[in-house]
């Protein structure tokens, strides 16, 4: 496993807080976060984006550890579940590229009811199917790991890339109004461009591991 080690670490470490962190798009969430946050003073702004990326962490963590039982409750085989969240993750990352994003608009941020700061900031905001069918897919790659200490470190390299996603996260919503002044409109669309192609490639990446897999399952 040691010979092993920066392997792991490389591919469910950095790919993983690469593929979370271009789906999530913090820049993109910016908005959201300043029309649900509009009656709040500063200290209420911190507070609800740190509460905003602890759900989010919880959300991911759960979707990590829950996978596997996901997959046996519907019958879902690993195969399977590559294929269609490649395909749900291509979509997310083409409607990205040209400019059809999933993200709920200012419009609609604010319910009548419930807490804000959970739906629809955290989810689907922040944490919405795309991550969660990436978050799941990843746990079905770690399954196939050979030896259980081959898996622990994945799933810590895992667990740590997700928690470092959120502080990414919250450290944009923690600064939302500075930074959404800075970025612009154009620099905003320039890195919701650039993360819309990477989501392609990694959902064509999760698709070619999907089709390998149900090939060598058939």
């Amino acid at each position: 496993m040691t010979a092993d080690l920066p392997t792991l670490l490389a591919t469910f470490g950095a790919g993983s807080a690469l593929s979370v962190l271009s789906l999530m798009n913090p820049p993109a969430t910016l908005p959201l976060f300043l029309a649900v946050s509009q009656h709040e003073d500063e200290r209420g702004r911190r507070r609800m984006a740190r509460r905003a990326c602890l759900y989010c962490f919880g959300i991911l963590v759960v979707s990590l550890f829950a996978g596997s039982l996901i997959l046996r409750s519907f019958g879902i085989s690993l195969g399977a579940l590559r294929v269609a969240g490649g395909l749900v993750v291509m979509l997310l990352g083409h409607g990205l590229l040209y400019g059809k994003t999933e993200k709920p608009s200012a419009d609609d941020a604010l319910p009548a009811s419930g807490n804000p700061t959970f739906f629809p900031l955290a989810m689907p905001g922040i944490t919405g199917p795309g991550q969660i069918a990436v978050v799941i897919g990843i746990s079905t790659e770690v399954r196939e790991l050979g030896t259980w200490g081959s898996q622990a470190v994945a799933y810590a390299a895992t667990v740590g890339a997700m928690l470092a996603v959120c502080a990414i996260e919250w450290a944009f919503l923690r600064s939302a109004a500075r930074i959404s002044a800075k970025l612009g409109r154009v620099g905003t669309e320039v890195i919701t461009r650039l993360s819309g192609f990477l989501l392609v490639c990694v959902g064509v990446q999760f698709v070619a591991s999907g089709v390998r897999t149900l090939i060598t399952a058939g």
